[in-house]
């Protein structure tokens, strides 16, 4: 049996990365059609791990957050914050049997700042690996379901 879907990918971002502006996150959204979903963010360290974790619960198959680089955040420390919050919700998912590759974070490069462009196809290409989220297969959501109505 072949899951034809292709996998969806819930990427959140600073505001501060290159070419992050909302015609490029129209572009983006229209050149994956769909399997890349873009959420600016005024600052990353505004992500708590709830919400990486409830993309994976609903629609996506790896939830990701792209970062201003290191030292660089306009609020301090931001960046450092979501880092954390990343690591929390690995934790997470290792816990409940999921890969914790499934979310993740990329920190800019200072020197070498690189477009949202570039980084979303980056992270994509690296997230296709995983393949389908066991959480969005039928026979999970039915088992959910089932356990949901017993309680």
């Amino acid at each position: 049996m072949t899951d034809e879907r292709k996998p969806v990918l819930a990427l959140f971002y600073c505001q501060r990365i290159p070419e992050s502006d909302e015609s490029i996150r129209h572009e983006l959204e229209e050149k994956f059609k769909g399997s890349v979903r873009l959420f600016p963010l005024p600052c990353s360290g505004r992500m708590e791990s709830l919400h990486l974790l409830r993309a994976l619960e609903e629609f996506a198959d790896a939830a990701y957050i792209i970062t201003c680089p290191d030292g660089a955040c306009r609020y301090f420390e931001g960046n450092r914050r979501a880092k954390k919050r990343v690591e929390m919700a690995q934790d997470i998912l290792e816990v409940i049997g999921l890969e914790r590759e499934r979310t993740g974070i990329v920190i800019n490069d200072k020197i070498d700042l690189k477009t949202l462009s570039f980084l979303a196809e980056e992270i994509y290409d690296r997230t296709k690996q995983l393949g389908p989220s066991p959480v969005h297969t039928k026979s999970s959501k039915e088992g959910l379901d089932k356990a949901a109505h017993a309680a």
